[in-house]
């Protein structure tokens, strides 16, 4: 069990190391911010851990309790940012910048 558990940690360091030479985060959320002052919904981007990402729009007690209103898979995590912080801090409508059509 201890070999393995030493290759396990082993492998997660290399594959961090590889992460930083990419430039990539590892899998989770890289974005959060509110939708607007006045919604209580909340924008979001998570990272794949393989240089791409997923922006969405929730509602409720996120990541307890919700609902996802938008979502959209970037291939890229900057494009997935890129599209949340038009959302959030230029005032696109959600449906213009996450439509999946």
């Amino acid at each position: 069990m201890n070999v393995k558990l030493g290759e396990l940690i082993a492998l997660q360091e290399r594959i961090d190391g590889l992460r930083t030479e990419l430039g990539i985060s590892p899998p989770g959320i890289i974005f959060s911010a509110p939708l607007n002052a006045i919604n209580d919904g909340l924008v979001i981007v998570e990272a794949d851990g393989q240089g791409g990402g997923t922006a969405s729009v929730v509602d409720g007690n996120y990541p307890v309790d919700y609902v996802t209103k938008y979502l959209k898979v970037f291939p890229t995590e900057p494009a997935a940012r890129a599209a949340a912080e038009e959302i959030v801090f230029n005032g696109c409508k959600p449906v213009e910048v996450l439509d999946a059509s």
